[in-house]
C-alpha cells in the first residue's frame, strides 16, 4: 500500500537532457510539471556538467576516474556457454543514476544526423531543420569552442588536405559542441548539462516545477482496459516510502535500456519493446601529432575537429581529446599537448532480433527486472566497419605517428553509451513502440522521449536528435491538451502537488 497519494498535471520519469526538454517546453507552455529520478543530485545546480568544476577542466584522465564511480552495470555478465562467434557482448552497457543523467559527465557532441543516410522519416522532413535549431539552442550547441587553438588548427589543416574531394556540407570542419569558453575566464568552459536546458527552472523560482531526486519509478499502472495510465508507483529512497502519483500526462525518458525496463515491470509490452537495438561500433587510435612545423603553447586547447556522416562515408569522425577508455595508454613521458584521439563512429542497420530483454525471475540491485543483451552484426555491417577501419587509419597517417601502445582497434561495444531503437518511433504498431509524436502506441496519456526511440541505423552522435523529437513531442502534448473536467479542475493547478 502507498504512504502518499500525490495529484499533479505532468510527471516526468528521468532527468536527462530528453527530459529537461520535455519538462522545460512543458513549463513554458503552461504545463505543470514533477520531474523524478531514482539517482541523487551530485552539484548545487542540480544536474550541472561535473566538469565544469575547476579540478577537471584540464584532466582527462582525473574526470574519468570521477565518471567510472558514477556508472552501474546494466546487465550481469554472460552466462550462456557457447556463444556464436556472430553474437557481439554488450555487457559494457552501464546507466548513470544521478539528477542529470549521463548530462553530468557527457562529451557535448551534437551534430545534427544526415538528412538520408541517419535521419527518421517518421517524422516530415520539413520539420527536421526547425527542431534541429530549437534543439542546439537549448542545448547551447556552437562550433567556436577550440577555433583559437594551435593544435586544433594544425588538426584542421592537415586533414582538410587529406580529404580534399570531401565536398561542402560534409568536408572536415570543427566538431558542433554543447559548450561554450567562460566570458570572466576564456581558459575555463562551461558544458552544457540539464541544468542549461531547465534555465530559469533549475533555479527553483518557480512552484510549476518540483524535481525530486532518489525518486525511482517502479511502476506505471493501467486502467483496466490499458488505454491510460492510471498511476505511478515511486519509491522515495531517502524516506523508503512509496508515493503513488495520479497525472495527467506520463512522460518517461530515462534511458534506451532503462525506459523499456520500467514499460515491462509495468506490463506495457508491444511487441517491438527492446527489439531492433541499434549500438555504434568504434575505431580508436590515437595519434602524436608531428612537432616540427607549429609550436604548441603549454596552455593550448584540444582540438575538436569532425568528418561528417556522407552517403558514401556512413560513418561520423571525432578527432579530439575525451574521456579516456579503460583500456587507452597513459604514458608519462609522452608530451600529451601532441596527443590526439581519433574516434570513428559506425552504423548498423536496425534488425528485430537484436534487442535488450528482460528477466521475469531476476531483479536488478534496483529491483527492476534484469536486461540482458543479444546483439550480432550482419555481414552488411561488418563491411562497414572495415571500410571505417581503413578510413581511420588514413586519417591518422595524415596527423602523425600513432602513440604506441594505441594502435587503430575497435573498442568495447556500449562504451560510447549510443545505444537506441529500443522503444522505436515509427507509423506501424507492430514494428515500433511509440507513433511520431512519442506516444505509445494504444495509451493516450504515455509519451517516451531519448535516444531509444530513434528508430533508424545512426553513426552521429544522438543527443541532439532526441531533444528533437523531444520538442516535437512536448509542442504536440501543448497543443492537444483537452479542458480538465470539473471534478479535476477543483484540486488540480500547473505547479500544485496535494497529497491526501
Amino acid at each position: 500500500m502507498s504512504d502518499q497519494h500525490i495529484e499533479v498535471d505532468v510527471l516526468v520519469v528521468g532527468s536527462g537532457p530528453v527530459g529537461a526538454t520535455f519538462a522545460r517546453t512543458l513549463v513554458d507552455g503552461g504545463r505543470g510539471v514533477m520531474m523524478v529520478d531514482a539517482g541523487p543530485q551530485l552539484s548545487r545546480r542540480p544536474g550541472e556538467h561535473l566538469k565544469n568544476h575547476l579540478a577537471y577542466q584540464h584532466s582527462h584522465e582525473r574526470f574519468g576516474a570521477l565518471i567510472r564511480g558514477h556508472l552501474h552495470p546494466l546487465s550481469p555478465p554472460a552466462r550462456v556457454a557457447g556463444l556464436s562467434d556472430q553474437l557481439i557482448s554488450l555487457d559494457a552497457g552501464v546507466a548513470t543514476y544521478a539528477v542529470g543523467g549521463m548530462a553530468t559527465h557527457w562529451t557535448g557532441v551534437t551534430p545534427r544526423h544526415h538528412p538520408t543516410v541517419e535521419r527518421s522519416q517518421a517524422i516530415p522532413a520539413t520539420e527536421w531543420d526547425t527542431l534541429y535549431g530549437h534543439a542546439e539552442a537549448l542545448l547551447n550547441t556552437r562550433t567556436d569552442l577550440t577555433e583559437n587553438a594551435i593544435s586544433h588548427q594544425v588538426v584542421l589543416d592537415a586533414l582538410t588536405a587529406e580529404y580534399a574531394e570531401l565536398a561542402d556540407p560534409y568536408g572536415v570542419q570543427p566538431l558542433p559542441m554543447a559548450a561554450q569558453r567562460r566570458t570572466d575566464n576564456p581558459r575555463l568552459v562551461r558544458w552544457t548539462g540539464m541544468d542549461t536546458i531547465l534555465g530559469p527552472l533549475a533555479d527553483g523560482d518557480t512552484d510549476a516545477f518540483l524535481l525530486r531526486e532518489q525518486h525511482q519509478c517502479t511502476r506505471l499502472v493501467p486502467a483496466t482496459d490499458g488505454s491510460r495510465i492510471e498511476y505511478a508507483e515511486i519509491v522515495d529512497h531517502i524516506t523508503c516510502r512509496t508515493v503513488k502519483v495520479e497525472a495527467s500526462t506520463y512522460v518517461v525518458a530515462c534511458g534506451a535500456v532503462l525506459t523499456p525496463q520500467l514499460l515491462y515491470a509495468s506490463g506495457i509490452r508491444p511487441p517491438s519493446l527492446g527489439r531492433y537495438l541499434t549500438e555504434q561500433p568504434v575505431a580508436f587510435c590515437q595519434v602524436l601529432l608531428r612537432d616540427d612545423a607549429v609550436p604548441i603553447p603549454l596552455d593550448d586547447l584540444d582540438p575538436n575537429v569532425w568528418i561528417p556522416v556522407s552517403p558514401g562515408r556512413p560513418w561520423h569522425c571525432q578527432i579530439h581529446r575525451d574521456l579516456p577508455y579503460d583500456d587507452m595508454v597513459t604514458d608519462p613521458d609522452v608530451d600529451t599537448r601532441l596527443v590526439v584521439d581519433l574516434r570513428w563512429f559506425g552504423l548498423v542497420d536496425p534488425r528485430p532480433e537484436n534487442r535488450v530483454c528482460f528477466s521475469d525471475t531476476t531483479a536488478d540491485v534496483w529491483g527492476m527486472p534484469e536486461a540482458g543483451f543479444e546483439f550480432s552484426l550482419s555481414e552488411d555491417d561488418r563491411a562497414r566497419q572495415h571500410r571505417m577501419m581503413a578510413d581511420l587509419r588514413r586519417a591518422a597517417a595524415s596527423l602523425g605517428r600513432y602513440l604506441p601502445g594505441s594502435e587503430p582497434r575497435f573498442i568495447l561495444p556500449t562504451l560510447p553509451l549510443h545505444i537506441a531503437g529500443t522503444v522505436r518511433m515509427g507509423s506501424d504498431p507492430d514494428t515500433s513502440v511509440v507513433d511520431p509524436h512519442s506516444r505509445v502506441w494504444g495509451v493516450e496519456n504515455l509519451y517516451l522521449g531519448g535516444n531509444g526511440l530513434i528508430p533508424t541505423g545512426t553513426a552521429s552522435n544522438p543527443t541532439l536528435t532526441s531533444v528533437a523529437m523531444a520538442l516535437r513531442a512536448a509542442n504536440g502534448i501543448l497543443a492537444s491538451r483537452k479542458q480538465p473536467s470539473t471534478e479535476r479542475r477543483a484540486h488540480e493547478r500547473p505547479g500544485i502537488l496535494v497529497p491526501r
